[in-house]
């Protein structure tokens, strides 16, 4: 009788093995068939953008409240900008290409992140926020960083670059919990503004980042993983901080997937205002968040850039 009882406590272990290794291949599917959805939302972007011109292609595929950050003004209403006559006559056609994508577990909100370039020969990295509020994907917010050099368009995302960022993920059932909110989003974005000031930028990013954090900064490459991600952000961001002249962040707006477990934020960050406009440090900034399994919301992609 015992070796009988023992025999089905081993199957009924194996049972519960096999039923979780199930559900995690389960929920591995579906995330990449939400990653193939925005992939091909992406896709279906640059392709309308070839057909009918930059600025009608954002205007189709533009959503309610989205934004886009221009030099000197920080992010504006994407809608009003787009519409607006005098932009459409000026504005330069683009092309681009993402070399990375990631996606809340509900598919209703995701990142794509590749290399861009204007017809007048200028090259960077467009990083763009996506949300499926029905049956179709809409453009929230676009942010482009300037890079002084050549960069191929010829990239294609791998999902097996975002697999990283879902194992640090929180269980769909911790992410759930009631604490867990836009409003602590807005606090944690809150909170990695002080700590700047407080540990500077590549030690607040430690703290606040995932292991496989991406930052993107004018000037430079994509640098993923943490080690690589703070030293790059630290050198970009330390010089202009001092102990008399710190900076303050403006949290302007941002998102929680239904999920809860991935949000965006975006706003500006600035020195003191009683130095010189000259000497002042003025910059816009978009983040990408991941709740994780210690109970907080962590960066998964910073990009900056000077206004």
């Amino acid at each position: 009788m015992r070796v009988q009882q023992g025999s089905l406590g081993v199957k009924t272990a194996l049972l519960m093995t096999l039923l979780q290794v199930s559900f995690v291949y389960a929920q591995e599917i579906s995330q990449y068939q939400h990653w193939l959805d925005l992939a091909d939302a992406d896709q279906a972007f640059i392709e309308r953008s070839v057909e009918i011109g930059r600025t009608r292609a954002f205007l189709e595929f533009l959503g309610n409240d989205s934004v886009v950050f221009r030099r000197g003004r920080g992010p504006v209403d994407a809608l009003e900008e787009y519409s607006d006559e005098t932009f459409q006559n000026n504005a330069n056609e683009i092309s681009w290409k993402a070399h990375y994508i990631d996606v809340s577990r509900d598919g209703d909100l995701g990142l794509t992140a590749g290399p861009l370039e204007e017809d007048q020969g200028v090259f960077g990295h467009l990083v763009s926020i996506w949300r499926k509020p029905s049956d179709r994907w809409e453009l929230m917010a676009d942010k482009f960083v300037f890079i002084p050099g050549f960069l191929s368009l010829e990239v294609e995302p791998n999902f097996a670059d975002t697999v990283p960022v879902l194992e640090e993920t929180a269980h769909p059932v911790m992410a759930m919990v009631e604490s867990n909110t836009l409003q602590s989003l807005v606090a944690a974005d809150n909170l990695f503004g002080r700590s700047i000031n407080i540990r500077g930028g590549q030690r607040a990013l430690l703290r606040y980042g995932l292991e496989n954090s991406r930052v993107y900064l004018p000037g430079m490459g994509p640098a993923v993983g943490a080690e690589s991600a703070s030293s790059v952000y630290g050198a970009f961001l330390d010089n202009q901080l001092s102990t008399t002249n710190p900076i303050s962040m403006n949290h302007m707006g941002g998102y929680l997937s239904t999920s809860k477990e991935m949000g965006y934020t975006y706003g500006t960050m600035a020195t003191n205002t009683d130095v010189d406009v000259e000497e002042r440090f003025q910059a816009s900034y978009l983040r990408l968040w991941r709740f994780t399994e210690s109970n907080e919301w962590k960066i998964a992609v910073e990009v900056l850039s000077q206004l």
